[in-house]
């Protein structure tokens, strides 16, 4: 029987070389894999010999354990992709996890700021201190962008097509796609590019869009903290995040009529089942549906869509 430490390895080639995950996605499956790897081995099976009653009894263990039932949901997540590639691959004949089944999650309804409240956010920043343009720019960035941190945090000069309105994005796995952006959010990172340009750019940062007092790229932590500090100044009550600012940009998307389908093309998510719609979105009808529906660019007047 092949060893059951090279089975793994080949998974982490599978996930690396043709799923495109990045080292931290990887990492995190793995960590996720090795749960149910110790708990085999404690019960002295192997990864080819686990059959659903086996996994069953595990995902028994993570919620007995204490596990948050949406942490169980991922990990679960990634059961299902290990045993899918041995299935695939012709490690094993059959897929054990068709029939396993998930947690049920309560729903949760995460805060969302409406675009008065964004205005508050940024009017709050003393736009008299060296990172007050900046930090107007990177909260207007995640508004009308939807960005998630890390992309923001990664954002290349290379990556802004200005005159185009498009901004590039690398996400999940390393995943490319097109984003408009907003006239406001453009009139921001100008503002934010005349400080911008009198700075001392450490070598090898040039290219990224918001640095640090040092010139160095920021961090997830660096902009978590900052937003969290703005939301306290601005007086807004509501628990926030970068993550939140996402959040209200597809929410603002949805209330205003866009379709779902761009709209998750545009967050860059990347589901079963709907994987293929987003390949069939045409591009240009993409650009009007974020042009037309959010509020940022309601505020410069319509696209052509309401003019004909």
């Amino acid at each position: 029987m092949k060893e059951q430490k090279d089975i793994v390895r080949a998974y982490q080639r599978y996930l690396k070389l043709q799923r495109g995950y990045s080292a931290n996605t990887l990492d995190a499956y793995i960590r996720d894999l090795e749960k149910l790897l110790n708990y085999m081995e404690k019960e002295e099976k192997h990864v080819l010999d686990v059959q659903l009653e086996d996994l069953q009894h595990f995902a028994a263990g993570l919620h007995d354990i204490g596990i948050h039932a949406r942490s169980q949901c991922r990990i679960l997540s990634g059961v299902r992709s290990f045993f899918r590639f041995l299935h695939l691959d012709g490690y094993r004949e059959d897929d054990p996890t068709e029939l396993l089944e998930s947690p049920v999650l309560g729903e949760h309804l995460p805060e969302v700021l409406s675009a008065d409240e964004v205005d508050l956010l940024e009017n709050s920043i003393d736009l008299s201190k060296w990172e007050g343009h900046r930090n107007r720019a990177i909260i207007e960035v995640l508004f009308s962008c939807g960005l998630r941190v890390s992309e923001l945090v990664h954002l290349k000069l290379s990556d802004l097509y200005i005159k185009e309105r498009y901004v590039r994005v690398f996400g999940k796995g390393s995943k490319e796609r097109l984003v408009p952006i907003s006239p406001k959010a453009i009139r921001e990172l100008d503002s934010w590019f005349v400080d911008r340009n009198l700075m001392k750019i450490k070598p090898g940062e040039e290219d990224y869009v918001f640095l640090n007092r040092r010139g160095a790229h920021l961090t997830r932590t660096m902009i978590l903290i900052m937003i969290k500090q703005q939301a306290l100044e601005a007086g807004i009550q509501k628990t926030i995040s970068p993550h939140t600012l996402r959040h209200s940009f597809a929410t603002a998307l949805l209330e205003g009529g866009a379709d779902l389908r761009a709209i998750q093309a545009m967050l860059g998510h990347e589901t079963i089942g709907t994987t293929e719609i987003y390949t069939h979105i045409d591009m240009s009808t993409l650009r009007e549906e974020i042009l037309y529906h959010h509020p940022r660019n309601m505020l410069f007047g319509r696209t052509k869509k309401e003019e004909d």
